[in-house]
């Protein structure tokens, strides 16, 4: 959608220059307490399924074991870096994904490459519109719920998206931010991975969960 489009850059843009002492700020404090490079950046599938880079400031250590195995999510993640999740800063530099046109401001988040054998064909549809910095699942409890219920509200985005439906998005979210609410420091070992939970199934045709459809529609 061309207002989508548009809505994306004049907003991204203004919260960049609204922003800018914040991102500033972190910068020289991830530079100063974690090291370079101060950027994190991962590949995850877009829209239509296409790699991008995904950007945000840097939370973690590279510490590894004696055998060389990168430690525990708990273990690296630093002060500093728990902090900037507290607050959600760490997600700021993702206002440039907006900007380049890979990332909207609303929308499914972007999750890990590996992933992609597993998502089912309803689950498929999170492909069609571009990533977002936050969405449905984000507003409805993050982390916090199981594989099939924040799939199933992607899947609902998609279906049900407009700008109405956007801008109560991120109105949720600003307030959830600034609650804190749904925080979660670390993620490692609260759910299992989606290839784990899903690699030994006989097939991947899981159904979402349909008591949470009736409020998007």
């Amino acid at each position: 959608m061309i207002v989508k489009r548009l809505a994306d850059i004049v907003l991204s843009l203004a919260l960049l220059v609204l922003t800018l002492p914040i991102i500033a700020a972190a910068a020289i404090l991830v530079k100063a307490k974690i090291g370079s490079p101060i950027i994190f950046k991962q590949e995850r599938p877009g829209l239509d399924m296409k790699p991008f880079w995904i950007y945000k400031f840097r939370t973690m250590t590279n510490d590894r074991d004696w055998h060389g195995n990168m430690l525990s999510d708990e273990v690296r993640l630093t002060p500093v870096g728990a902090w900037l999740r507290r607050h959600s800063i760490d997600e700021l530099p993702q206002l440039f994904n907006v900007l380049k046109g890979n990332m909207s401001l609303v929308g499914p988040r972007p999750l890990l490459m590996r992933y992609l054998p597993y998502f089912n064909e309803r689950e498929k549809k999170r492909f069609l519109v571009k990533p977002g910095i936050t969405g449905l699942a984000q507003i409805a409890g993050r982390t916090h719920m199981a594989w099939n219920e924040r799939l199933e509200l992607d899947s609902l985005y998609t279906e049900s998206r407009s700008l109405a439906l956007d801008i109560d998005i991120i109105l949720k979210t600003i307030v959830k931010v600034y609650r804190k609410e749904d925080y979660v420091e670390v993620t490692e070992g609260r759910l299992p991975d989606l290839d784990s939970e899903r690699a030994n199934m006989p097939n991947s045709s899981l159904k979402g969960a349909t008591s949470i459809e009736g409020s998007y529609r």
